[in-house]
């Protein structure tokens, strides 16, 4: 039986990265990895890599230049005619960049000398597991043991019984990356983050978009005044997006799909083309055999952990989507830094607190830290300060104004307590927000600090002065 210091279960963003720093601080690593390419071929990387974050954003920055190039071009003097959208050439290069980057984890696994072991792992035990091959392989399943174990399985696709995806006319976030034309009607079920992004990258191309939010508001769990911003914009750039819908039922043909739901109207229906259900996400933990080894797990089938990510066994961690805690690729990554420290006898830091989140329509949507409604309901009293992307000399250049940065302080001591972006690159400047509130940084500390000129970035300083009702451009 092969044994090691430490074996990893799956190799997402989370997985991948705890394995290579364990092997970095010396233990014997191997990590298990089922997933298999359209190809046929096995393949790291997981969700993120394979049919998530990576592929999603491929297909909307090749959306975004299209629109670009179409509606706002001519605003710069460029006037382009009979521009044109190859939907397959669109697709081949998503998986071209997929390629290279799950390759590219292969190579990251041979430099750090991580074993990768294909196929299926099942616990035995909190030291035993065993590994079933991938389905290509004639090999009979084997047992391997290791004094550590990090499930890192992450999330699938949440199904509803309203709308069962059958892989044509119904599809779930990963068939929505495999269109080969632009369907004329489109539905998407969930006004979320995969919703919204997946609506943009199809309405951008000529979609008819309609998106059915069960929820009464929109984007519940972003600052309110963000939201509303966001939500006129995606509108304005032709989303239909329809609030406290229920979907009750779907049927149709082989050409069509017909969607039944409920709103404030009463019952409803719509046709489209093509439905995609994008409701959530819920934890891989089929088939991991966590439960019978002893594990426990919450009523929503998460693995319980504490706050170091141990189960119920302290040998055994869980990271990612597969526990608590916000779904994102980053706050896995870190997570898996910090188990494999903490396996190496070093403390390990996970500061849940200044996570950013980041929803990649155009603007884009980014925020760290609590919202404004979050902190009037824990009785926090608060001092904000906001500017206008318009006011900006930069985004005007850019004929980028849509949206603005918010900044929430505490009243008492100016710490930043939250920071929201509504704009152009949100992305890229929240992490502003996130290294400042990770040094416990003040709304000063930001008026204080030097940005270039012009950068999208002083609307964040400007923003920061109007905590103190200083702002100087608006």
């Amino acid at each position: 039986m092969t044994k090691y210091d430490v074996v990893v279960i799956g190799a997402g963003p989370g997985g991948y990265v705890a394995a290579i720093r364990c092997a970095q601080l010396g233990l014997k690593t191997a990590c298990v990895e089922n997933w298999i390419s359209d190809d046929g071929n096995p393949v790291l990387g997981g969700t993120c890599l394979n049919v998530g974050c990576i592929p999603s954003k491929a297909l909307l920055d090749s959306s975004h230049h299209y629109h670009h190039i179409k509606h706002e071009a001519a605003e710069h003097g460029i006037n382009i005619s009979g521009a044109t959208m190859d939907v397959n050439k669109m697709i081949s290069r998503k998986a071209k960049i997929v390629k290279t980057l799950t390759q590219g984890i292969n190579g990251l696994f041979k430099k750090n000398q991580v074993e990768w072991l294909k196929g299926k792992a099942r616990l035995i035990d909190a030291h035993q597991i065993e590994i079933t091959p991938s389905h290509d392989t004639h090999d009979e399943a084997s047992v391997v043991e290791t004094a550590h174990i990090v499930i890192a399985t992450g999330s699938v696709p949440t199904r509803i019984p309203s709308a069962q995806c059958d892989g044509k006319l119904i599809v779930d976030s990963t068939g929505a990356l495999k269109f080969n034309e632009v369907p004329k009607r489109l539905g998407i079920i969930g006004a979320g983050v995969i919703g919204l992004e997946l609506g943009s990258v199809w309405n951008r191309l000529g979609s008819k978009v309609t998106v059915l939010e069960a929820l009464p508001n929109f984007l519940s769990a972003v600052d309110k005044q963000i939201a509303t911003e966001a939500e006129k914009a995606l509108v304005q750039q032709g989303l239909d997006i329809h609030l406290g819908a229920r979907v009750t039922g779907t049927g149709g043909n082989n050409h069509e799909v017909t969607v039944n739901f409920e709103d404030e109207n009463g019952k409803q229906q719509m046709v489209f083309d093509k439905l995609i259900v994008a409701v959530g996400r819920s934890p891989n933990t089929f088939g991991l055999g966590a439960k019978e080894a002893g594990l426990e797990m919450d009523e929503r089938g998460f693995i319980v952990i504490n706050d170091k990510c141990q189960t119920s066994y302290e040998n055994v961690y869980a990271i990612g989507d597969v526990v608590r805690g916000p779904m994102l690729a980053h706050k896995a990554s870190e997570e898996g830094v910090a188990v494999a420290e903490r396996i190496a006898g070093k403390s390990g830091h996970m500061n849940y607190d200044t996570i950013p989140w980041v929803i990649y329509t155009w603007p884009e949507i980014a925020w760290v830290g609590k919202t404004e409604e979050q902190l009037k309901s824990e009785g926090i009293e608060y001092n904000v300060g906001a500017f206008p992307f318009i006011a900006s000399g930069r985004a005007r250049a850019m004929a980028e104004t849509n949206g603005l940065v918010k900044i929430l302080s505490d009243k008492q001591s100016d710490r930043i307590l939250g920071m929201h972006i509504f704009g152009p690159n949100a992305s890229e400047l929240i992490t502003e927000g996130v290294v400042t509130m990770e040094f416990d940084g003040s709304a000063e500390d930001l008026a204080r600090t030097i940005h270039a000129h012009p950068t999208l970035s002083e609307a964040i300083h400007e923003a920061a002065l109007g905590v103190d009702g200083r702002t100087i451009h608006i």
